[in-house]
C-alpha cells in the first residue's frame, strides 16, 4: 500500500517548513515510519529539525527520516541525454560550454524533477507517511500543472515524432546545419512524460494523499491561499486543511493589540473563503520555532484534536471543470437550503451567499474573462456555469 502523503505549500516566509517538520514528529510519534521531504530549492528542513540532511533519507529522529532532495542529482538521472544534445546545439552555434550547461535547464525544471523523486518513495514500501514541504505555491501550482501538459504530448506528439524525424534529419544537415535530436533525447523526454503522469495519479490520490495550505493571517497572503486553493481543486488535488500560523495571542500587550485587532478581521475572511475546511490555529510563540521541543510545542497548539496523519476531509469541497465553451464551478453546501443562496461575481472573484453568510472564492485565470451564468442547487451542491 502507498503511504499517507501530505503537501505543504505556502507563500515564502509563513512557517511551511515548520508546520510540515512538526506534522511529520507528529506522524513517527504515532508510530508511522515517516519521511520528510524538502523539494525547496531554498532547503530549511536541517535547520529547523537541527540535524544534518542530505540528497538521500537521513534519521532524523526515532521513527523519522529527513531528506533535502538534490534536484541536480534527479536533473542528471532524467535529463542527461537532453542536456547532451541541447549542450552540443548551443555550443554549435557559438555558445560557451558553461553557459550550455547552464541552457540546457529550462527554469523550474530542476524543481520538478524534485518533486518526481517522491514518486520512488511512493512505491518503495519503506514508508509509512511522507510529509512534503514544498516550494511556495507559485512554482508549486506551476509543478501540479505539469502532468497534464505530458499527457498532451504522450497522447499527440509521440506518435509521429520518430517518422517526422526521420524525414526532417536530411534536409536539417544539408540546409540548416543543426543536428536533430535522436532516439535517446525522446526517449529522456518520454520516460519524463509516463512519470508525470504516474506522479499525477499518486498525487490525485484523495485517499491516500492531500495538500494543507500554510498562511500568516495577513490580507495579501490570505488572497495568495485563496487562489492557490482554488488552483488545487482545479487540477483535482484534494486540500483537508488550511494552517492559519502566528496569530497573536489574547494577552498580547498595547504595542501588538492593533495587529491582534487586523489579525480577527481577517479570520473572518479565512474562515468564509474556506469552510467547510478545518481550519488549525498556531500562536506567535516568545521564540523562533527550531528543535524538537518547540517543533513539538507547535505540534501539541496545531493539531489539538486532530490526528496529523489523517484526511481531514472526504471529497473536495468545491470542484472546477473548465471546458473549450465555458466552465462549471461545484461548491458543496450541505444545510443549505436553496431559497438562501445568493450569488454575486466581482471581477475574478465568485461571492456566495447562504442565509447573510459569505464566501469569497477566487476564479482561476483561465475563467477571468467568463461570466456566471445560469446556476442550479441540487444534492447539497451548488453548481454554477460559466460562459466564455
Amino acid at each position: 500500500m502507498r503511504p499517507r502523503m501530505i503537501l505543504y505549500t505556502g507563500k515564502g516566509g509563513v512557517g511551511k517548513t515548520s508546520v510540515a517538520a512538526c506534522t511529520a514528529r507528529g506522524c513517527a510519534a504515532a508510530g508511522l515510519r515517516t519521511l520528510i521531504v524538502s523539494t525547496d530549492p531554498a532547503h530549511s528542513l536541517a535547520e529547523s529539525l537541527t540535524v544534518d540532511l542530505g540528497p538521500d533519507p537521513t534519521p532524523a529522529g526515532e521513527l523519522l527520516w529527513g531528506q533535502e532532495i538534490s534536484a541536480q542529482d534527479e536533473l542528471e538521472r532524467h535529463w542527461s541525454g537532453v542536456q547532451e544534445w541541447l549542450g552540443e546545439l548551443l555550443v554549435q552555434r557559438g555558445v560557451d560550454r558553461i553557459s550550455a550547461q547552464e541552457l540546457t535547464v529550462p527554469p523550474g525544471l530542476d524543481e520538478l524533477f524534485a518533486l518526481l523523486a517522491l514518486q520512488s518513495h511512493a512505491e518503495s514500501g519503506e514508508w509509512d507517511a511522507v510529509v512534503v514541504d514544498c516550494a511556495p505555491t507559485g512554482e508549486t501550482l506551476r509543478l501540479l500543472s505539469f502532468p497534464d501538459v505530458a499527457r498532451w504530448w504522450i497522447e499527440k506528439v509521440f506518435p509521429l515524432e520518430r517518422q517526422l524525424l526521420a524525414a526532417a534529419r536530411p534536409i536539417a544537415r544539408s540546409l540548416l546545419d543543426i543536428s536533430l535530436p535522436d532516439e535517446t533525447v525522446f526517449a529522456d523526454v518520454q520516460r519524463l512524460s509516463h512519470r508525470l503522469i504516474a506522479m499525477n495519479e499518486i498525487l490525485r490520490d484523495g485517499e491516500r494523499c492531500t495538500v494543507r495550505l500554510v498562511m500568516n493571517p495577513d490580507r495579501l497572503v490570505i488572497g495568495e491561499a485563496m487562489r492557490t486553493y482554488t488552483y488545487l481543486n482545479l487540477y483535482g488535488y484534494l486540500t483537508d486543511a488550511v494552517i492559519v500560523n502566528r496569530m497573536f495571542p489574547a494577552q498580547v500587550g498595547d504595542y501588538f493589540a492593533a495587529w491582534r485587532r487586523v489579525q480577527a478581521e481577517h479570520m473572518e475572511l479565512v474562515e468564509s473563503a474556506f469552510a467547510p475546511l478545518p481550519i488549525l490555529r498556531a500562536p506567535y510563540f516568545e521564540q523562533e520555532v527550531v528543535g524538537p521541543g518547540m517543533l513539538d510545542r507547535l505540534r501539541a497548539e496545531l493539531f489539538a484534536g486532530f490526528d496529523p496523519a489523517a484526511v481531514l476531509v472526504a471529497a473536495p469541497a468545491q470542484t472546477i471543470e473548465v471546458r473549450d465553451d465555458g466552465a462549471t464551478l461545484r461548491l458543496s453546501l450541505p444545510l443549505a437550503e436553496k431559497g438562501e443562496i445568493a450569488l454575486r461575481q466581482s471581477g475574478s472573484d465568485l461571492i456566495v451567499s447562504v442565509n447573510g453568510q459569505r464566501r469569497t472564492i477566487a476564479l482561476p485565470t483561465a475563467m477571468a474573462s467568463m461570466q456566471a451564468g445560469e446556476a442550479r442547487f441540487e444534492d447539497g451542491a451548488l453548481h454554477v456555469r460559466f460562459d466564455g
